[in-house]
C-alpha cells in the first residue's frame, strides 16, 4: 500500500508523510502493543510562523520530538516528528505552526480533544489509564480544554441571582457558587465565604451589572446580604424557603423534642419513642408513606401538644411562600407571628422574633418567586463531581468542572 493511503487509513498529519512504521510487542503481559511512526517533512509543503501566521521560506533549526497520537488497532502511537523553527521576517525564530499540533504539546490536537471528551464522563485516573499517559497530562490537557472552550463568564444580562455555600474540604472549608437561576447557569465559584471571598465577583459584575441586578436568593446568611446590599444596594434578597424550614427543624423542632425527652426522664418508653422521631418529625407528612410510621406519627403528636403545636406551625409556615399577593402574604406572617409567640414555647417564640427581622426578605418572594432548590441539586452534583476525582487540589480546575456541568440553558 502506498504511503499516502497507508497516511489516509491512520490519520492525516499535514505537513508530513510516513516514513518507517514498527509495530512492537507489549514489553510485559497487560500492556499494550506499541506502533512507532516516523514522520518526514515534505519538501513542498509551506511552513507558516506560529506568532504572526505567515508563510517562511526558511527554517531556523528543528528537533526530533516524540509524540503521542490516538490508539492505532489497540496499540499505543507514537510518532516521531522533526520539529522545525521557522526563520520569520516578522517574529524571529518561531516555531512552525502545525493543524493537528500544538506549539509545546507532547500529544496530538485529536488525542487532546478524545481525553477532554472523555474526562468529561470518566475521572481522570480512568482516561489516564485507557490512554497510558500520565495523570498530570490528562488534567492540563482537560483543563486547556475547559478553558478554550468555556471562556470568559458573561455577566452582562444578568439580573437575578442565586447564591449558597457548599463544602470544599472537612473540617469546615467551603465555597460559593452563583447562578443565574432562570438559565440553569453557574455564573461563577469561589473558595471560602467570607464578604472578601465573594467580593470578586460582584467586582466582575461591573458598575452598570451591579446596578442592573433586580434580585438575588439565598439562605439567612447575613454575610452574603451585608455584601450584597453594599455592592447591590438596588436589589432585592430573597430568602427562600428550603432554608427557613430547614433552620426551623433545627432551632424549634430539634429543640423541641429534645426538651420534651428531657422532661420525661423517668418515664423510659415515653422518653424512648420521642428520642427516636427526629426524622419522622423533620419530614413532611406526605413523605411519612409507610403505615407504621403514619401510626407512630399520629400517636406522637396526640401524646405530646408541643411536639403537635411545633409540627403544625412548620407546614403553616411553608404556606406562606405560595402566596403571590404581598399584602396576604403579610397577614399570613402576622397570623402565624401571634400563634407563635402565644405558644409559649421558647424556641419556638425565639425563632418567630428572629424570622421577624428577616420577614422582609421572605415577602420578597412573592414579587420574585425564586428559591434555591436548583443550587441544591448543583451542590449534589458537585459532590459526584468531586467523588468522581477524589477532591480536587486545584482550586481552579474544579470550578471549571462545574461550570462545565452546569452550562446553562440556551
Amino acid at each position: 500500500m502506498p504511503t499516502s493511503d497507508i497516511s489516509e487509513v491512520l490519520g492525516e498529519w499535514k505537513g508530513y508523510g510516513i516514513g518507517m512504521v514498527k509495530r512492537h510487542p507489549p514489553a510485559k503481559e497487560g500492556d499494550p502493543p506499541l506502533v512507532w511512526i516516523e514522520l518526514i517533512r515534505k519538501a513542498d509543503g509551506p511552513m507558516v510562523c506560529s506568532g504572526c501566521g505567515g508563510r517562511c521560506e526558511r527554517y531556523h533549526d528543528f528537533e526530533d520530538r516524540e509524540i503521542r497520537d490516538l490508539p492505532i488497532f489497540e496499540a499505543q502511537t507514537r510518532v516521531s516528528v522533526q520539529r522545525f523553527r521557522v526563520e520569520c521576517p516578522q517574529c524571529g525564530p518561531k516555531l512552525e505552526e502545525l493543524s493537528w499540533l500544538e506549539p509545546y504539546a507532547r500529544v496530538t490536537r485529536r488525542l487532546a480533544e478524545s481525553v477532554a471528551r472523555l474526562c468529561s464522563v470518566l475521572p481522570i485516573k480512568q482516561v489516564a489509564a485507557h490512554y497510558g499517559l500520565h495523570w498530570e497530562t490528562v488534567k492540563r490537557i482537560d483543563k486547556a480544554y475547559l478553558e478554550r472552550t468555556l471562556g470568559p463568564v458573561d455577566l452582562s444580562r444578568v439580573e437575578v441571582l442565586a447564591m449558597d455555600e457548599f463544602a470544599i474540604q472537612k473540617g469546615h472549608r467551603y465555597a460559593t457558587v452563583f447562578v443565574e437561576p432562570r438559565r440553569k447557569q453557574v455564573l461563577w465559584v469561589c473558595r471560602g465565604r467570607s464578604r472578601e471571598d465573594i467580593r470578586p465577583f460582584f467586582n466582575a459584575l461591573s458598575p452598570q451589572g451591579r446596578a442592573g441586578l433586580k434580585a438575588v436568593v439565598m439562605d439567612m446568611n447575613g454575610t452574603y446580604e451585608e455584601e450584597v446590599r453594599a455592592q447591590c444596594p438596588t436589589a432585592e434578597i430573597v430568602f427562600d424557603l428550603f432554608h427557613v424550614v430547614a433552620k426551623y427543624g433545627r432551632e424549634v423542632i430539634d429543640r423541641v423534642r429534645v426538651d420534651e425527652a428531657n422532661r420525661l426522664h423517668e418515664d423510659r418508653p415515653a422518653r424512648k419513642i420521642i428520642k427516636g422521631s427526629r426524622w419522622l418529625l423533620l419530614r413532611n407528612r406526605e413523605n411519612v408513606t409507610r403505615a407504621e410510621d403514619q401510626v407512630r406519627l399520629s400517636e406522637l403528636l396526640a401524646a405530646n401538644s408541643k411536639l403537635a403545636t411545633v409540627y403544625v406551625l412548620k407546614d403553616d409556615l411553608k404556606a406562606l411562600w405560595d402566596y403571590r399577593h404581598r399584602g396576604y402574604a403579610r397577614d399570613f406572617w402576622q397570623a402565624w407571628y401571634r400563634r407563635a409567640v402565644y405558644s409559649k414555647i421558647e424556641p419556638l417564640k425565639l425563632f418567630a422574633r428572629r424570622l421577624k427581622e428577616k420577614i422582609t426578605g421572605v415577602l420578597a418572594h412573592c414579587r420574585w418567586p425564586l428559591h434555591t432548590s436548583l443550587l441544591e441539586g448543583i451542590n449534589n452534583k458537585i459532590k459526584v463531581v468531586k467523588r468522581m476525582a477524589y477532591g480536587f487540589r486545584d482550586d481552579a480546575y474544579f470550578f471549571l468542572k462545574i461550570r462545565a456541568a452546569f452550562p446553562g440553558n440556551p
